[in-house]
């Protein structure tokens, strides 16, 4: 299983509607490392960007694992292990942003269970 920590950067030298870029430091099996870089643009999803930079900067993503990866489609993360921490973001609803952009190859995307459902739980897509 891979293990996240997530870095924000730049956040507060950037204004709401300026794209941000967070680090995921990513710890494989057998002990190996890895990083990759996240470029938010809060104008395609305003409302899942804030959620996503709060997650953030409460350190929601630090030790999380990528619970499903399935090659070819997507890696999906964004349970806390912390039972409580995960309770209370449960219930944290969000309403839907319109869609401004396709969920492409490479892209960063709120899984959903149907309309205004999303959460924490993302997924990257390899599509």
């Amino acid at each position: 299983r891979m293990r996240v920590l997530c870095f924000l950067f730049a956040f507060a030298a950037v204004a709401a509607a300026q794209s941000y870029q967070v680090r995921f430091d990513v710890t494989l099996g057998r002990g190996q490392q890895g990083s990759f870089i996240v470029e938010v643009v809060p104008e395609w999803a305003p409302i899942g960007a804030q959620r996503f930079k709060d997650l953030v900067n409460k350190g929601f993503f630090n030790d999380c694992r990528f619970f499903r990866v399935i090659s070819g489609f997507m890696a999906q993360f964004g349970i806390n292990g912390n039972p409580q921490v995960s309770s209370y973001w449960r219930n944290q609803v969000m309403q839907d942003d319109p869609v401004r952009q396709s969920n492409k190859r490479g892209f960063l995307s709120f899984a959903t269970s149907g309309p205004n459902s999303r959460t924490t739980q993302m997924f990257i897509n390899f599509a």
